[in-house]
């Protein structure tokens, strides 16, 4: 049977780190609306809306003819934001959701195969709660960047760890060690979301500032799924400058543009 997958975008503008930056242009696109269009086209989604507290989003998206939905601003995790929509779409559409497909509005690189990716190993695997791309990271610098939530798996793609320092260590004398980044596509089983959204934070979650490791400090199991798409989280104009320029030969664009 087939599962009813509808994706959240969470977005606000009071980001710490670069506030207002979902709205910022890209080649003449507010980010936000790249990643809109960009996931909206994944043929295995019934839906995609935008979960936001902000007015300005809200309009925006609306004015695209897109799918918006209010949400509180006393959200501390993104994850909290997509619970709640995923309610409110719930009560709108009249339809229940079996799976719903978290992805990140400051991630404008996205692509459909990315989330069909993410959602293909549920089809293939009932016991899946929760799923989590991840790529290479291609650099050093990238991998001392605490922006960039690094992860290592064990030897069945199951997550062990989650960081924002370089893991694993590059310290003991190992030439090559694996480097992979968390790409914020992450879809959850409908109940293991809202039953994660009712635990509290655990120590480790506060400490790295990563949601994941909710799961994993509880004893459960996050499937980490491999992408070879190119993904560029945006937390500096300077990663907006870099997406600008990666993005003025991409492929998707002429598609929305």
């Amino acid at each position: 049977m087939r599962l009813r997958s509808v994706a959240v975008i969470p977005a606000r503008m009071a980001s710490s780190r670069f506030p207002g930056k979902p709205m910022q242009p890209i080649l003449g696109t507010p980010m936000i609306g790249h990643c809109y269009h960009r996931v909206r086209m994944c043929p295995n989604l019934d839906a995609t809306y935008v979960a936001t507290c902000d007015k300005e989003i809200f309009d925006y998206i609306q004015g695209l003819g897109g799918n918006v939905v209010m949400t509180s601003r006393h959200h501390e995790r993104a994850s909290d934001r997509a619970a709640e929509a995923m309610l409110k779409i719930e009560e709108l559409s009249g339809k229940p959701i079996d799976l719903l497909v978290m992805a990140q509005g400051d991630e404008p690189m996205d692509t459909p195969e990315m989330v069909s990716d993410a959602i293909r190993p549920f089809n293939e695997d009932a016991s899946l709660q929760v799923v989590n791309l991840m790529g290479d990271i291609k650099s050093v610098k990238e991998f001392d960047d605490p922006n960039t939530v690094k992860v290592v798996t064990d030897q069945n793609n199951n997550a062990l760890y989650f960081s924002r320092e370089p893991i694993p260590s590059r310290k003991k004398g190992v030439d090559v060690v694996p480097m992979l980044k968390q790409i914020c596509v992450i879809p959850f089983r409908r109940d293991f979301l809202l039953k994660f959204n009712q635990t509290p934070e655990t120590p480790l979650e506060k400490i790295e500032s990563v949601d994941m490791m909710r799961i994993l400090e509880m004893g459960g199991a996050v499937r980490m799924i491999k992408t070879t798409e190119e993904s560029i989280g945006v937390d500096t104009p300077e990663d907006l400058r870099e997406v600008e320029e990666l993005m003025r030969s991409d492929p998707l664009l002429p598609l929305y543009a």
